[in-house]
């Protein structure tokens, strides 16, 4: 079997959109960069323009909600909340009367929502996405080993399935009938990543599919 043939599962997976190349996408110039650190900091500011709130209670809200769409780890966020508290974007208190081991409270200051409204503002070109799981199916085309890939996107599958079940009670749960125009943007940001994952369920199940049929035909050719 011919290795280009393995390359059909690559069509979607190659960035490359009217004829325009990723690497002439990559090199145009951006209307706005931030990196991750910054980036951080202002999905910090958002939580905190939310709701004030400790420092444990920031890292959990991370797990459940904004890990979703921007990941951190805990010692990330404490250190960025250092930062934030140190440039004045953010502040912490204690009760009147704190208790021994007590933690503080943050919230956002006057300049933090300044600096906040400024970054919305802003325009940034979308992150360019590194997918292994493509790269391995290039390399199944060029060493022209189709089943060699296969566990990977089964793996992949279960993960997306996953994460999609998730979305979905997160959806059924907190977004049955959004009404204030703050739970419809947030429901916003849900549906992008429950189209995500739903789109990478349905490539990986038409991988395999595909991965099959070409497997079986080669199988044939062998006899």
């Amino acid at each position: 079997m011919s290795p280009a043939v393995v390359g059909v599962l690559c069509n979607r997976l190659d960035n490359i959109r009217d004829g325009t190349s990723a690497a002439a996408l990559r090199q145009r110039k951006p209307h706005g960069t931030y990196d991750h650190a910054m980036s951080l900091q202002f999905a910090i500011l958002t939580a905190l323009t939310e709701r004030a709130s400790t420092g444990i209670e920031l890292t959990r809200r991370f797990d459940r909600a904004f890990g979703y769409f921007w990941p951190a780890t805990h010692q990330q966020i404490y250190r960025e909340l250092d930062k934030l508290k140190t440039s004045g974007l953010a502040e912490a208190s204690t009760p009147d009367r704190p208790e021994r081991g007590q933690p503080k409270r943050f919230s956002i200051t006057p300049a933090g929502r300044l600096a906040l409204r400024e970054w919305l503002c802003g325009i940034d070109d979308p992150a360019p996405e590194r997918m292994s799981v493509a790269v391995r199916v290039r390399a199944a085309a060029a060493l022209g080993e189709t089943g060699a890939v296969r566990a990977v996107i089964a793996h992949h599958l279960a993960a997306h399935e996953a994460m999609l079940a998730n979305y979905r009670e997160i959806d059924a749960r907190d977004f049955a009938a959004p009404v204030a125009d703050a739970d419809v943007l947030r429901h916003l940001v849900l549906k992008a990543g429950l189209r995500t994952e739903q789109a990478w369920v349905d490539w990986c199940r038409e991988a395999l599919d595909v991965l099959d049929r070409l497997t079986s035909s080669s199988g044939k050719g062998a006899i």
